[in-house]
């Protein structure tokens, strides 16, 4: 059975449009695969708690050696983990913040990248010493931010620091695929806005067609 992540890193509980669109992939999902099983994380509400300097050397602790302590602080972690770790695909939405990800899902991320957990580090691999530990996962991400532009060559070219950051960590999650729909203008709240969002939605209908059938393919 399939087991969809879903995580919601929007700050706004009402009026989010990244809460739209994952709304709208998991409806879309189950009209398909009614049996799937979903995992609702929700960081923008209840966010993860940031790292600390007690948390990193109980993360690097021995696991067997760690002090009741050491296994509270850890126990979120564990959590998300185990979540991601059910997770055939994950299902991000997340409003771009000052060119960047929320600091909400930055936290979740911190707490999922985590030493023996999610990746091995071995010097004998040379320069290249850190390996994930998870793999053939699926990630969507849905976005939408209040300008536009940010491709080469474009307004904004070099602004977008969003998605190469999650990108670059998705390998930590097991992610062999990645898939981004995103919504612009969202400040400007004209006909571009709108048209953005319209393609957004139809491109969100289409991607899950397109993951269900390949899932249906590969069951095959």
């Amino acid at each position: 059975m399939t087991s969809i992540l879903r995580i919601d890193a929007s700050a706004r509980k009402n009026r989010s449009i990244t809460r739209d669109l994952t709304d709208r992939f998991v409806r879309h999902w189950l009209a398909v695969q009614p049996d799937t099983a979903v995992i609702d994380r929700d960081v923008g509400v209840n966010p993860p708690p940031m790292i600390t300097e007690d948390w990193i050397a109980a993360a690097f602790s021995n696991e067997k050696e760690r002090t009741a302590e050491q296994k509270a602080l850890l126990a979120t972690s564990d959590i998300v983990i185990d979540e991601l770790d059910r997770a055939d695909i994950i299902v991000i939405g997340a409003p771009m913040y000052n060119y960047g990800m929320p600091a909400a899902l930055k936290a979740w991320v911190d707490q999922v990248v985590r030493i023996n957990k999610t990746f091995t580090f071995d010097l004998a691999r040379g320069d290249r010493p850190i390996a994930p530990i998870m793999s053939g996962k699926t990630l969507v991400l849905l976005t939408s931010w209040g300008e536009f532009g940010f491709g080469p060559g474009e307004i904004n070219d070099g602004a977008n620091h969003f998605i190469p950051h999650v990108k670059t960590v998705s390998k930590y999650f097991g992610v062999d695929r990645f898939h981004h729909v995103g919504v612009e203008y969202q400040e400007f709240g004209d006909e571009r806005f709108t048209a953005s969002r319209s393609a957004a939605e139809k491109s969100v209908r289409e991607l899950v067609s397109m993951l269900t059938k390949a899932g249906a393919c590969q069951a095959a």
